[in-house]
């Protein structure tokens, strides 16, 4: 079944988005419906996924943030995780959290196909509805 994935992609760092919209969607099935919302930075990303949440059966945070010599790493951080986090869980649907945080640009070079990973657990999550069912036909057929 075709499913309706928004990808919102914080692109601050350009070449660091690049790389995690390319590996998010080298594991989203070709079938489903894919819209990429750009944003200045992670901070708007749940703000556009809320905005959006149900046009949409899943959803893709990506961006980045590195930590600069002020607190605003830790406040963007973990301000954006929670967000997303009570997002997910108030309209009980999948948000693959593609956010890295990183020290420097070196690592968030070397991580940038993580958006991968978050593209995995979106379609893991939405395949755990359908899990059940076929699970449950077994169980009748036993």
């Amino acid at each position: 079944m075709k499913k309706k994935i928004l990808i919102v992609i914080a692109d601050y760092y350009k070449d660091i988005a690049d790389g995690l919209l390319k590996s998010s969607l080298k594991i989203i099935p070709k079938k489903n419906l894919i819209k990429i919302i750009k944003v200045p930075g992670a901070f708007e990303i749940p703000v556009t996924i809320s905005k959006n949440l149900k046009k949409y059966d899943a959803f893709l945070a990506l961006g980045c943030v590195i930590k600069g010599q002020t607190p605003h790493f830790d406040f963007i951080s973990q301000v954006s995780t929670d967000a997303i986090m009570k997002l997910s869980i108030d309209s009980k649907k999948p948000i693959g959290n593609g956010i890295i945080t990183c020290l420097n640009m070196s690592q968030a070079k070397v991580r940038k196909k993580k958006g991968a990973e978050a593209a995995k657990a979106v379609i893991s999550v939405l395949s755990q509805k359908w899990g059940l069912i076929l699970m449950s036909k077994k169980i009748l057929e036993l």
